[in-house]
Formats: structure tokens, C-alpha cells, sequence
């Protein structure tokens, strides 16, 4: 709707005739107060403000408008036959207005300006709208955010107590002798054994992200020593699985400030990832260099199935799980988002280098520190 503010009736009348029979609705007002009431009730696309008015003039009545935060933004075209000189046009831009036309005007130059205002009116008022849905949408999500991190914790720390009652009858069934003597029997609980574990992994990665959502995951930081992370991981690995063969590439003695278990976490993380996705590979490298900028550079490389470039930005994400691979491969996308998280409280990077079937490269780079006291900071 447009408001048409002017003294004189006729005026009125013509302009508003004038811009109904171009099919904009309209609305007037005689003064400038009756205009300023209007305004605090109706929102309007545009106002045309004549300048010489008895009473409160336009100017006066532009610059209240312009101070109301519900009208800030509305914009005002003056019309004057009297107020021509420059002066005067410019003191109408300085009190709010968007143009100022003199009388008598082309009226084919004014619809052109009221079209214009009023499309740029309605553009505003979508974006407006949007950014209210959008705002809406992003506070719904945060609700099922915290709802989905609350559940997590509470199924994670409920699954922990009959998961570890279930493997301890596991074991004393282990003991038994006619489970011992027969075959068959062994094979079905180690692999009963095998699927426990797995589930195990799971409810502790679904725990880790419920610690790093609420921040009450804790590190315990310590001098540590690079080679000896390494060649503990790597022993660790090589246990779980003896097939595969694990070479390490460079040497680093350095000794940096962190958490010793959970850096060897994000390795063997990147391990058991390299050996997964790599199933027609039994060679996994583990790199070690020392960067330019002074950092420590810690990688895995695989030679299996690679990343597709686009999604590389996209691996650490919490969830988030390669399409082309996901119906080969089982998992819930949370390895990497949980190593990114430590490496991250380790005031670290990680990344990854990777062509499509060409293996891949994930790394992270430790900044060097020197190695105070023992400390313990909770994130």
C-alpha cells in the first residue's frame, strides 16, 4: 500500500486516482499527523510526501518517520511546487527521503519511480520473510540437536552395562571345557567376540562425540614423545591385525605437549580406515616429516578405493559418509569428526589428499611446544 500525504484535497484525489487506475492501493492522509498515526498502525511500501504543509511540514514528518525502528526503512518521495531550489532537495535527503520531485512532474517519470520502490519493497519484505523462516528453521534444528546429543549420551552409557555383561559371559563360556574341545563352538564366540567389539568401538565413538558436544571430554597433557607414539601405535595395530604390514617413513624424535591416548586414538583411527577402505591392499605407510612452518606431520597412506575431490572438505564432518563407498563399507561417519575434534583441541590440523581409486593420504600437523608441567584441561 502507498500513503499519499498532502494538505490540499485535489492533490489527494488526482494522485490517488491517478495511481489506482495503475492499480497500486492506496491510502492518504491530510497532515502530518495524521500521516505519522497511519504509520505506527499500517506498514506502507512507499510514502509520497508533499513538503509545504501548515502545521508539521514533510520534512519534520520524514525525519519522525526515519526515527522509528518500524518505519526505517519505508521510503519517502517529496513533492513540492514551492520548495525547487537545491537547498531544499537537499535537506529533503538528509531527512530520509529517497527522491524529490517538483511540481508539476512528468506523470510517467513518477509511476516509473513507484513501480521501481514498490518492486524493491517487496524484495525486501521476501527477504524478510526468508531470513524469519530460515532463523526458524535453525532454531527448530537446535532443538533436535540438543535432543539427538542428550539421547546419544543417555543410549551410549545405557548400551555400556549390558555390553559388558554380555562379554563377560563370553568368557567364563570360553572356559568351559566342552566349549574349549570343540571346534565349532570357538569359532561361533569369536566371532560373537569379533561383533562385540565392534560395538564396543560405537558406543565409545558415540560417547567421545557426546563428551565433545557437552565439553566435558578431558585431556591429560603430557611431554610425549613422537617416535615412541608411533612405534606404540603401530605395534598396537600390528597385533589386531597380522596380515597387513605397516611401514614407517621418516623419523621423528621431537617431543610435543599432548594427550597420549587420544592422539593414539586419531592414528589408529586412520589405521583401521586405511586397512578398511584399502580391502585389495595389505601395505599401509605411516609418514612422519617435519613441515617448513615447524610442525610435526603425522600420516597414513593406503593405496584403496581414494576420496572423489569434492567431498574431501566434507570426510571430517560429523556423519557424513562417502555415497560411492557407504553401501560397501559399514560405519556411522563418526572416526574422523571425533579425530578432527582432538586434533583441533590440540591446537593441530588435519586434512587429507586423495584421488579416486588412487589411495589417500590423512594427516595431521602438531605445532612444536615446549614441555612444561603435567596438565589437565577439560574441553
Amino acid at each position: 500500500m502507498i500513503l499519499i500525504v498532502d494538505d490540499k484535497q485535489e492533490n489527494l484525489i488526482s494522485l490517488r486516482k491517478f495511481l489506482e487506475s495503475n492499480y497500486f492501493e492506496v491510502d492518504v492522509a491530510s497532515s502530518g499527523e495524521e500521516a505519522l498515526k497511519k504509520v505506527l498502525k499500517k506498514t506502507y511500501a512507499l510514502i509520497i510526501l508533499d513538503v509545504q504543509m501548515p502545521g508539521m511540514d514533510g520534512f519534520e514528518v520524514a525525519e519522525l518517520i526515519s526515527g522509528y525502528s518500524k518505519t526505517l526503512d519505508t521510503p519517502i518521495i517529496f513533492l513540492s511546487a514551492v520548495n525547487t531550489e537545491k537547498k531544499f532537495i537537499t535537506k529533503g535527503y538528509e531527512t530520509g527521503g529517497i527522491d524529490y520531485l517538483t511540481k508539476p512532474f512528468d506523470p510517467d517519470i513518477l509511476l516509473l519511480k513507484v513501480k521501481t520502490f514498490y518492486k524493491l519493497f517487496e524484495q525486501a519484505q521476501e527477504m524478510q520473510e526468508m531470513q524469519e523462516t530460515l532463523k526458524k528453521e535453525i532454531e527448530q534444528r537446535k532443538i533436535l540437536e540438543n535432543k539427538k546429543d542428550e539421547f546419544i549420551s543417555i543410549a551410549s552409557h545405557e548400551l555400556k552395562t549390558p555390553l559388558t555383561s554380555v562379554r563377560g559371559y563370553i568368557q567364563l563360556l570360553e572356559r568351559l571345557p566342552d566349549i574349549r574341545n570343540n571346534e565349532k563352538y570357538k569359532s561361533y564366540l569369536a566371532k560373537t567376540s569379533t561383533q562385540l567389539d565392534k560395538l564396543r568401538d560405537l558406543i565409545d565413538d558415540l560417547l567421545d562425540i557426546s563428551k565433545i558436544e557437552s565439553g566435558k571430554m578431558k585431556f591429560n597433557l603430557q611431554p610425549i614423545s613422537i617416535e615412541k607414539l608411533l612405534e606404540n601405535t603401530i605395534e598396537n595395530v600390528t597385533q589386531m591385525y597380522p596380515t597387513h604390514q605397516f611401514k614407517q617413513l621418516g623419523k621423528c624424535t621431537a617431543t610435543i605437549l599432548g594427550d597420549e591416548m587420544r592422539l593414539e586414538q586419531v592414528l589408529l583411527n586412520y589405521l583401521t580406515n586405511a586397512i578398511k577402505y584399502a580391502p585389495n591392499s595389505k601395505e599401509v605407510l605411516v609418514e612422519c616429516k617435519l613441515t617448513d612452518d615447524n610442525k610435526i606431520q603425522i600420516g597414513v597412506r593406503d593405496f584403496g578405493i581414494g576420496i572423489p575431490s569434492d567431498k574431501h572438505e566434507s570426510i571430517f564432518d560429523k556423519f557424513y559418509r562417502v555415497e560411492e563407498s557407504s553401501y560397501k563399507f559399514q560405519g556411522l561417519g563418526m572416526g574422523l569428526y571425533i579425530c578432527k575434534e582432538i586434533i583441533a583441541r590440540h591446537d593441530g590440523e588435519y586434512g587429507v589428499e586423495s584421488e579416486l581409486n588412487k589411495g589417500s593420504l590423512f594427516y595431521f600437523r602438531l605445532p612444536l611446544k615446549k614441555a612444561n608441567d603435567d596438565t589437565e584441561k577439560s574441553i
